[in-house]
């Protein structure tokens, strides 16, 4: 495999997005409680009644779970020789919510990359798969983002993302059909050297 990895660095210089670091977002709890009392009455409820006493706090601690979601320490490196080892982690499956229609979605993530002098802890991949999972999403974006976390934190521009995802905004409404949504990030030599790009295929399948 030609890695062409002093090209590649070259060319991703000048991308200011990858040094930033994501910023952390944070919901307005009492409004929340209000909108899940509101909520309950627009949809004919008695938020008064027993069983929905609760409920708008419930929905409010929800939504507070879920977008001030805290991944942890996701920046945990090693130092290794530059190498044309692929590495590889499937089998990781994040939860996040349709932008369009506030309605969940289940994605099952695979990441590749190839090291360029940084190894990323094992456990990252998937603390930064749910980090960018947890806010208003679309799967492509998420495949975006997660790769471009990924090149921030390791300094590689190699790296492939596949997302197979189910959506309720199609299996749970609209056409009310099940099916599965896959889309792929390939960067670098992912994108560049077809037998590099299969080989991470064939590893993830």
């Amino acid at each position: 495999m030609v890695m062409h990895m002093d090209q590649e660095r070259a060319r991703n210089n000048g991308h200011d997005a990858h040094d930033e670091q994501p910023q952390a977002r944070h919901v307005d709890y009492a409004r929340l409680l209000e909108l899940g009392r509101e909520l309950l009455i627009a949809v004919g409820e008695n938020p008064d009644r027993e069983g929905l006493l609760d409920t708008p706090r419930r929905w409010a601690d929800w939504w507070r779970e879920f977008i001030e979601y805290d991944p942890g320490k996701t920046e945990t490196i090693f130092n290794t020789a530059s190498t044309d080892q692929m590495v590889c982690v499937s089998g990781m499956r994040v939860f996040s919510l349709c932008e369009h229609h506030l309605l969940p979605m289940w994605c099952d993530v695979s990441i590749g990359y190839i090291p360029d002098g940084k190894v990323l802890g094992l456990s990252k991949f998937a603390r930064i798969a749910h980090q960018f999972a947890h806010q208003l999403q679309i799967q492509e974006r998420l495949g975006q983002e997660i790769a471009d976390e990924i090149s921030r934190i390791t300094g590689t521009s190699h790296v492939a993302v596949v997302l197979k995802g189910e959506h309720l905004c199609m299996t749970g409404r609209g056409i009310r059909t099940p099916g599965v949504m896959t889309s792929s990030v390939m960067r670098g030599v992912f994108r560049e050297h077809y037998e590099t790009r299969m080989e991470f295929l064939r590893l993830i399948e």
